[in-house]
């Protein structure tokens, strides 16, 4: 495979979205390790699989997003290989199937690593095929839920509490409820992105019929809406440190209250939407520093 044919392809997953699955990773991970719970093979299959599922979703939306005539000339996003005609609906398809594949073996592996009791593993197992049919319902078939609006819950669901609350409960075979509030945390600055990406998007989506949620509400809206993703986001890392920490490290991820707050700032005073676009990858960013921030602190409040 020639070396641009592979960056093409390699655009196509978008890596600079992956962030998020590794903050969430790292946010459930962490939670676990700072109770004693840490299996450094369970952790690597847990991320694995949720880097998959992530790459299943992208990739199965640039195919839905194609076949509909979304992606097109006016959007204003990154025009990827699909949308530029240099890879086929064909090889698409082939590579959905093929990631579909590797993401199934990835996670029977992981329930096999972390052996959880039958009633855990069933439910495992249905929650990791309710994870693929979000993945490819999000643009594909009849009635995709990305075109209706739900895709800003999606992403708290499955970027939040099944990413961070599934990861803590494979290395910890325990679920306390406290846990959801980094949950919700972790995830909703994944639903930043994929506000950002919608707000960028706001008017060739509207033209095509795709109805998300920032779409519905509109520029100004949508993006006070961010403001209030981003806020509500500390509140729970705030909310679960004050129920656990034990010293001034249980509050290390206040560092990252600066840029998480200035990048709000700079969301609302945008003026154009192609203004947002290098906002997505810096939020990614931004989202994977405060899970770090977090997980340290933690660690070091043991």
């Amino acid at each position: 495979m020639a070396l641009s044919s592979l960056s093409v392809w390699l655009d196509a997953t978008r890596p600079k979205t992956l962030l998020l699955a590794v903050a969430a990773l790292l946010c459930g991970n962490s939670l676990a390790a700072a109770q004693g719970h840490f299996s450094p093979a369970v952790a690597l299959l847990a991320l694995l699989t949720a880097l998959l599922l992530q790459i299943l979703s992208n990739l199965a939306n640039d195919y839905g997003d194609v076949r509909k005539g979304t992606d097109n000339r006016h959007r204003l996003g990154p025009q990827r290989g699909l949308q530029q005609g240099r890879i086929s609906l064909t090889a698409m398809r082939a590579a959905i199937g093929v990631t579909l594949t590797l993401t199934t073996l990835s996670g029977i592996a992981l329930l096999w690593l972390a052996r959880p009791s039958l009633t855990v593993l069933l439910s495992f197992m249905a929650l990791g095929v309710v994870s693929v049919l979000a993945a490819l319902a999000y643009t594909l078939g009849a009635k995709p839920y990305g075109y209706r609006g739900l895709g800003d819950p999606a992403v708290l669901i499955f970027f939040g509490w099944v990413a961070v609350g599934g990861s803590y409960y494979l290395q910890s075979q325990q679920f306390q409820w406290a846990i959801l509030l980094p949950a919700t945390a972790s995830g909703l600055l994944a639903v930043g992105v994929l506000n950002l990406n919608n707000l960028r998007d706001i008017d060739n989506d509207r033209a095509s019929g795709k109805l998300t949620l920032a779409a519905r509400l509109g520029p100004t809206t949508g993006r006070w809406y961010h403001l209030l993703l981003m806020v509500a986001s500390l509140l729970g890392f705030t909310a679960y440190a004050l129920l656990t920490a034990r010293s001034a490290w249980g509050w290390l991820f206040l560092l990252a209250a600066p840029w998480l707050l200035a990048h709000a700032a700079n969301v609302l005073a945008a003026q154009k939407a192609q203004s947002l676009a290098p906002m997505l990858a810096l939020l990614a960013k931004i989202a994977l520093m405060t899970n770090l921030l977090f997980a340290i602190g933690l660690l070091a409040d043991r």
